[in-house]
C-alpha cells in the first residue's frame, strides 16, 4: 500500500448517515464506507459512530493519513473544532468534536460546516472549478449552504455564514427545526418535503405515487417522487417545480445581497434533475434585481454524494 502522506480521511456527518472516505490530495476516493448516524441518541453516541467508522476505514490499511476532515451541520468554529446547535442532531448544544476525535485517534482533525466543506469540494474538484464566486446549496435532511467569494470560503464573523436553509420565505410559515418560522428548510428538508407531498396527495388520487406506496412496502421518499416524475407523473413534476421555485425565492435574496449569480445545487434532492434546476432559476429570476437576472446560472453539483467526503478531506490540505 502507498505510504505517502498525501491522504486524508473525509467525513460527511449527516442527520441520517455518516459517510467516510480515504481521499488523495487530488480528490480520488480510494476507500469509503457509511454508518448510521443514530442522531436521536445524542452526541456521545454519534461521536462513537464516527470513531467506529474511522477504525473500520483504516482496518488493514497502511495509508499514511495527513489528517481527518469532518463536515458537520450547524455553526462550526474550525479554529476550535466545535459544533454548535446542529439543527438535525438533537442535543448538540456545543460539542468539541475536533478535540474528541484527534485525542481518540492521534490524528489531526479539522472540522468545518458540512455545506462549506461541500462548497470547497466543488470549487477544487467539481462544478465550481471555473468560477471565482458561487453559492453552494446542499439539499438533504436539511438545507445547507456554502459561499465562495473570489476563490475563498466566506465564513462570516463567527463561522456561521451560509445558513441558507434558515432564510425565511414566509414569516408566518411552517415552523423549522431551528425554532424560527418559514425557513426554506421547513419546506425542502427531506422530512418536510415528504410531509408536504403526502398532504397534497389527498387531492391527487390519480398520481402514480399512490400506487408506488400502496401497502406500505415503500415509504414515501424523495426517491419515489423522483421516479414518478421521470415516469411523467404530473403531480410529482409539479411538486418538484414548486420546491424549485421556493428555493429560487430564497436564493434570489442571497444573490441580491452578495451580487453572486452562480448557484450550485447538490445533495439527494438535487436528483430531481433539470426540472428542479430550471424551477430554481425561474424562481430566482422572478425575485432578482433586473440587472442580475440575465447572469443567473443554476448548476448541478458534479461531486454528487461524494461532495461532503471530498470537501471535508480537502480542508485538511487547503486550510
Amino acid at each position: 500500500m502507498p505510504k505517502s502522506d498525501n491522504y486524508a480521511i473525509g467525513i460527511d456527518l449527516g442527520g441520517t448517515f455518516i459517510k467516510f472516505g480515504i481521499v488523495t490530495q487530488k480528490g480520488k476516493i480510494v476507500k469509503k464506507l457509511s454508518k448510521d448516524t443514530r442522531a436521536a441518541e445524542g452526541p456521545k453516541v454519534v461521536t462513537k459512530q464516527i470513531l467506529k467508522g474511522i477504525s473500520e476505514l483504516l482496518e488493514g490499511e497502511k495509508y499514511k493519513i495527513h489528517g481527518i476532515g469532518i463536515g458537520a451541520p450547524g455553526v462550526v468554529s474550525s479554529k476550535k473544532g466545535t459544533v454548535e446547535n446542529a439543527p438535525n442532531l438533537p442535543g448538540w448544544g456545543k460539542v468539541h468534536l475536533g478535540k474528541i476525535i484527534s485525542e481518540a485517534t492521534g490524528i489531526r482533525c479539522v472540522v468545518e460546516n458540512d455545506a462549506n466543506a461541500a462548497a470547497v469540494g466543488e470549487m477544487i474538484f467539481g462544478a465550481g472549478k471555473t468560477y471565482d464566486s458561487f453559492v453552494m446549496v446542499t439539499l438533504g435532511t436539511g438545507v445547507g449552504g456554502g459561499i465562495i467569494l473570489n476563490r475563498k470560503l466566506f465564513k462570516g464573523e463567527f463561522g456561521a455564514a451560509g445558513e441558507i436553509g434558515h432564510i425565511t420565505i414566509d414569516y408566518k410559515g411552517e415552523k423549522c427545526n431551528c425554532g424560527s418560522y418559514g425557513c426554506i428548510e421547513a419546506y425542502l428538508g427531506n422530512t418536510h418535503l415528504v410531509d408536504r407531498v403526502q398532504a397534497e396527495l389527498e387531492e391527487a388520487p390519480e398520481s402514480m405515487i399512490n400506487r408506488m406506496i400502496a401497502g406500505g412496502t415503500r415509504p414515501l421518499s424523495p426517491q419515489i417522487i423522483s421516479e414518478a416524475a421521470v415516469a411523467g407523473d404530473s403531480f410529482a413534476i409539479e411538486m418538484i417545480k414548486e420546491s424549485g421555485r421556493l428555493l429560487g425565492y430564497a436564493m434570489a435574496s442571497v444573490s441580491n445581497l452578495l451580487d453572486v449569480s452562480t448557484i450550485i445545487i447538490g445533495g439527494g434532492v438535487a436528483g430531481f434533475g433539470n426540472t428542479l434546476l430550471e424551477s430554481v432559476k425561474s424562481g430566482m429570476t422572478q425575485r432578482l434585481l433586473k440587472s442580475l437576472q440575465p447572469r443567473v446560472k443554476v448548476l448541478r453539483a458534479k461531486l454528487k454524494n461524494e461532495a461532503g467526503i471530498k470537501g471535508a478531506s480537502s480542508m485538511v490540505f487547503y486550510k
